[in-house]
Order: C-alpha cells, then structure tokens, then sequence
C-alpha cells in the first residue's frame, strides 16, 4: 500500500505546475452579505448596471467598505450577498469635455 501512495505522488510533483486548490464556487470563505450604503451611478454600455458602495458585514473582511457592480434594481439599504470580497469595480469615469465653447 505504502508503494501506491508514493507513485501518485511523485506524478503529481512530476507536472510542474506545483499543487493546485480548487477553492469550490464561492472561494475560500463562502458567500457573504454586504449592505449597499449609497449608489455612486449607472455604468454599463446601456446603463443596464449600477455601481454601489458597500460594506461587508461579515467573514474576513469584515467593516470593509467597497465599491462593487450590481445588475437589477436596487436601492440604500438592500442587503447583498457576494461570492467573493477581494475584488472591487473600477471608478465610474466622468464625463468630462476637453474644449469649453
């Protein structure tokens, strides 16, 4: 028994790749909730998304406000549940003109 053990082994370590975790469908931690705190603005080729800062209420990141991109209609207050908590939506660009006429 013991042999069997050490071949699969050493075929793991022979891929080169080094150890692979596979985390499931919601990371590490699992889903957790957030409450939208104030509505930054529409986004989106047709408006369709809606940027809204956050801040989560539970886990690892725990007090941690941020800003994240939310499909659908919502409003201060609503209670969101979130995949994952590391990465944050890119600042909703302003409209801004280069000439003054």
């Amino acid at each position: 028994m013991g042999g069997s053990k050490q071949k699969i082994k050493d075929r793991v370590s022979e891929g080169g790749a080094g150890t692979v975790t596979i985390s499931g469908k919601f990371g590490s931690e699992g889903p957790v909730n957030a409450v939208i705190e104030s509505v930054v603005g529409r986004t989106g080729a047709r408006g369709e998304v809606t940027q809204v800062n956050v801040k989560i209420l539970e886990g690892k990141n725990k007090d941690k406000e941020m800003r994240r991109n939310v499909k659908g209609p919502v409003r201060i207050g609503d209670l969101l549940t979130l995949r994952e908590t590391e990465i944050e939506a890119r600042r909703i660009r302003e409209n801004r003109r280069l000439r003054t006429t």
